[in-house]
């Protein structure tokens, strides 16, 4: 990462309690994260909304101090790089967000309609108003294109069943940032039994995502 002087010298993203905490830096690292682990990820995670509001004010700043610095100056070219990495990096994030809502958005929103209280949202509210619209469009157009030529019995649109699933049992790389202990393994045919592994701090390892999804959420685990 080049220097981070230009995000340094901007006031603090968010409220000044969560930058005692939180530099400017690790700041971009979970950002780089987020989207490593939505980019490889099966299923839509939760919503770094935060993260990106912190990011996207920070950039405000960083391209503001670009303004005042003096022309020619070799670290002008370095920072510009590095707003133009880290914007790459957010519109990247959202983007593999946007696809997973259209592509698997009813079982997405049967996700958030089921949601216990208290229990983090998978959907920042921008995301939730777009789930509900495409989905509303997505029935209006079936009603109009093919539904409303079938029988009455065969124009219900049940799209929780006509839209697959994200697919969990696909394989995923991690590394791991925190030691655990006994997880579970299932067994990948049927002459074989389920087992258990421990997986060692800084060990990277290829295996089924849903056997490490609570990890992945939890951020034990980071995907690569």
């Amino acid at each position: 990462m080049a220097d981070m002087s230009a995000l340094e010298s901007g006031s603090a993203a968010g409220s000044e309690e969560e930058m005692e905490v939180l530099t400017p830096a690790q700041l971009i690292r979970s950002l780089q994260q987020a989207w490593l682990n939505e980019k490889f990820s099966p299923e839509l995670l939760e919503s770094k909304s935060e993260t990106v509001e912190c990011v996207l004010e920070q950039l405000e700043h960083m391209e503001e101090n670009l303004k005042r610095t003096k022309k020619g100056d070799l670290k002008v070219g370095i920072h510009c790089m590095e707003v133009e990495r880290i914007r790459y990096m957010l519109n990247s994030y959202l983007r593999c967000r946007l696809r997973k809502i259209e592509k698997f958005f009813p079982h997405i929103l049967e996700k958030e309609k089921s949601r216990a209280e208290g229990e983090p949202s998978t959907l920042s509210p921008e995301e939730f108003a777009f789930a509900k619209e495409y989905m509303a469009n997505m029935e209006t157009y079936m009603r109009s294109v093919a539904l409303k030529h079938m029988p009455p019995n065969l124009q219900r649109v049940d799209l929780l069943n006509a839209v697959p699933k994200p697919n969990l049992d696909s394989f995923v790389f991690l590394r791991v940032k925190e030691r655990q202990e006994s997880i579970l393994v299932e067994p990948e045919t049927d002459e074989q039994r389920e087992y258990v592994i421990d997986l060692e701090e800084g060990s990277q390892h290829l295996i089924r995502y849903k056997t490490i999804a609570p990890l992945v959420a939890s951020g034990a685990v980071h995907l690569i």
